[in-house]
């Protein structure tokens, strides 16, 4: 069955095709830039243990056109994959947020759609780009299931002393606002891997995942079921992020109002938009911060001690919330290539049992990696992220049911 993943940004798509259950990945790429002149997609196919890789700059001016190329390069007579459309049996589509209607993998209906667009004000980043694909797709590929993978489904496993807000209960029976979290996908793969590396089932297991981009949360994970969870009613709490503020005082957004005479829009642009890293040293690429921070850059070392110290305080608080900790999980674009955010997080925690071993933390991680020390009572991994593998396997078990 061949089965196509996209995962829609505001202005990228990244997308893999598998042949499953058996056949692995035939191809993978990314679409960036898209509706800028400097548009790009980057193709790579896998064929008998090689990828050859192509990259195309054109303009893309919308996703349509973005999708549209994808489905060129996939049935082009060099580096295609398929002879027609028709051969996709499924796309799933990565959504963020779910609510509380979704708590599983679900094919996708016109109530589907209506219900992700109504979800749209709690991911107005996220979920507008995350239907539009839905819609581009059921015109580039009619034959083909549509179905969608919620980042929040995973943590639907919830209870209800740790999704509850201390707020009115009308707010929440009205309005659904509680804590939702996100990452879901990252969280729910990463968590089984490490049960993998560990030699125990995820039931047996209890983890801490940490998913460190541009967007970071964390997740207390018990029995390979969400318990706990940074980000909350929308993407914008938890960690410090790369353009997020993460965790904040709600009064500071009435003082920006009423103090400072900040609009909605206003707020919402700083926080979402202006915050986080780029906040504290205008730049929001991780990389260039720990340059800056080595040249002794004062603001650049205050935002990586700022970055790593939240991290530390998620790791304290989900320890103590799960109990007994089996391992705690690196992973996404900062996870699995800052040893630098991997060793601050980590320092003096020794006594909670999280003992890093500096030599195997050293450098970036493109595989699986242990990077504990020996005899550390929580084993600390580095696992790179497979979402689109994740919502692969999640559209096939729907479609071949």
């Amino acid at each position: 069955m061949k089965i196509l993943v996209i995962n829609a940004g505001s202005s990228s798509r990244k997308y893999q095709l598998f042949d499953l259950p058996d056949g692995g990945v035939l191809t993978a790429g990314l679409v960036e830039r898209i509706g800028e002149a400097s548009s790009r997609v980057n193709h790579t196919v896998f064929r008998n243990g090689e990828s050859h890789k192509i990259t195309r700059d054109l303009p893309l001016k919308d996703h349509r056109a973005g999708l549209q190329q994808v489905a060129e390069l996939l049935m082009d007579a060099e580096v295609g994959v398929i002879a027609d459309a028709a051969e996709i049996d499924a796309v799933g589509h990565r959504v963020v947020h779910g609510g509380e209607q979704f708590s599983q993998t679900t094919v996708i209906t016109p109530d589907v759609k209506f219900a992700i667009e109504r979800l749209s004000p709690f991911a107005p980043l996220h979920n507008p780009p995350n239907l539009q694909g839905i819609t581009v797709a059921e015109e580039v590929f009619p034959d083909a299931v549509q179905v969608a993978v919620f980042d929040t489904a995973f943590h639907q496993t919830m209870p209800p002393h740790a999704y509850r807000y201390a707020i009115p209960n009308e707010f929440y029976d009205e309005h659904g606002i509680r804590v939702y979290g996100f990452h879901g996908t990252s969280h729910l793969y990463v968590s089984r891997r490490a049960a993998e590396m560990l030699g125990k089932s995820p039931a047996e297991t209890n983890v801490i995942t940490a998913h460190l981009g541009n967007g970071a949360s964390m997740a207390a994970v018990a029995g390979g079921r969400s318990i706990d969870t940074s980000m909350g009613f929308t993407p914008l709490p938890g960690l410090m992020m790369g353009s997020r503020c993460g965790d904040l005082d709600p009064a500071v957004v009435y003082y920006l109002g009423t103090k400072l005479g900040k609009s909605f829009d206003e707020i919402d642009r700083i926080l979402n938009k202006q915050s986080g890293l780029i906040g504290i040293t205008g730049v929001n690429d991780l990389r260039d911060i720990e340059s800056r921070a080595a040249a002794g850059d004062a603001q650049a070392e205050l935002a990586l001690e700022m970055y790593a110290y939240r991290i530390k305080k998620y790791i304290g608080a989900y320890a103590a919330a799960l109990g007994r900790v089996d391992a705690l999980v690196f992973t996404a674009g900062v996870g699995e290539n800052s040893d630098t955010i991997r060793a601050r997080a980590c320092a003096g925690l020794e006594n909670l049992g999280f003992r890093l071993d500096a030599a195997k933390n050293a450098g970036r991680k493109k595989t699986a990696t242990a990077i504990h020390a020996e005899g550390s009572p929580v084993k600390i991994f580095v696992i790179p992220t497979n979402e689109e593998l994740e919502i692969a396997r999640q559209a096939y078990e729907v479609v071949g049911r």
